[in-house]
């Protein structure tokens, strides 16, 4: 490729694209650097998150890259602000022309503003909720180990099949803080339903508890 302009028709497809595809919080821009600098902008979609338009200049990443003092200007999934008080996931690429020299680049800024605050909120909600006790009343100890189990499901989120070795030692370490061991063929229960061996929940168990042990699995 000698220039953006060889392609023209296949970028304006693939911003298309990609605009459908990820909404209206996703801005997509592309540079051809081959252009003064302060119009390198030839295609931008949502320029509402930075406000910038077609036109406009590139920002100091590019700079770097045609200057030579950055010879890979490539970045993925950076965390940057805007004067406006947004919050973005930044990715940029660059493009090479036949010759080696940068010729453009195509840069993806999504606003997640808004996730993080939503994040803080169940962040907030759930350290809130865990730190309260949580009293079950059941008329058997069959009802009320199975009411624990699927407390300690929903308290690592995954199906057993899904789960990491992380994720069984939380479970079994909630089920433990919980008293749920104290409760008579419990630990055939969780064995079963984690699909372990009595070795490996006892294991897992006195790893939760700080006890140092030399694991074998």
């Amino acid at each position: 490729m000698r220039n953006l302009t060889d392609e023209k028709n296949f970028f304006i497809t693939m911003f298309d694209m990609l605009e459908a595809h990820f909404g209206k919080n996703v801005e997509l821009v592309l540079h051809d650097l081959t252009n003064e600098y302060e119009h390198s902008i030839v295609d931008i979609r949502n320029g509402h998150i930075t406000g910038r338009k077609i036109g406009d200049t590139g920002d100091d990443l590019g700079l770097e890259v045609l200057s030579g003092s950055n010879d890979d200007g490539n970045s993925y999934n950076e965390i940057l602000c805007t004067e406006d008080g947004k919050t973005l996931r930044c990715s940029t690429i660059f493009i090479y022309g036949e010759d080696g020299k940068v010729i453009g680049s195509i840069c993806i800024n999504q606003d997640i503003t808004q996730t993080l605050a939503m994040e803080q909120y169940l962040r907030d909600n759930i350290n809130r909720s865990n730190t309260e006790k949580k009293e079950t009343f059941t008329k058997d100890v069959n009802t009320l180990l199975n009411n624990l189990i699927e407390d300690a499901h929903h308290y690592v989120g995954k199906e057993p099949e899904n789960m990491t070795k992380e994720d069984k030692l939380m479970f079994i370490h909630y089920l433990d803080e919980r008293g749920a061991f104290l409760i008579t063929k419990s630990g055939t229960r969780v064995c079963n339903y984690l699909n372990i061996s009595k070795y490996t929940l006892y294991n897992y168990r006195d790893i939760g508890r700080g006890v140092v042990i030399q694991e074998n699995d």
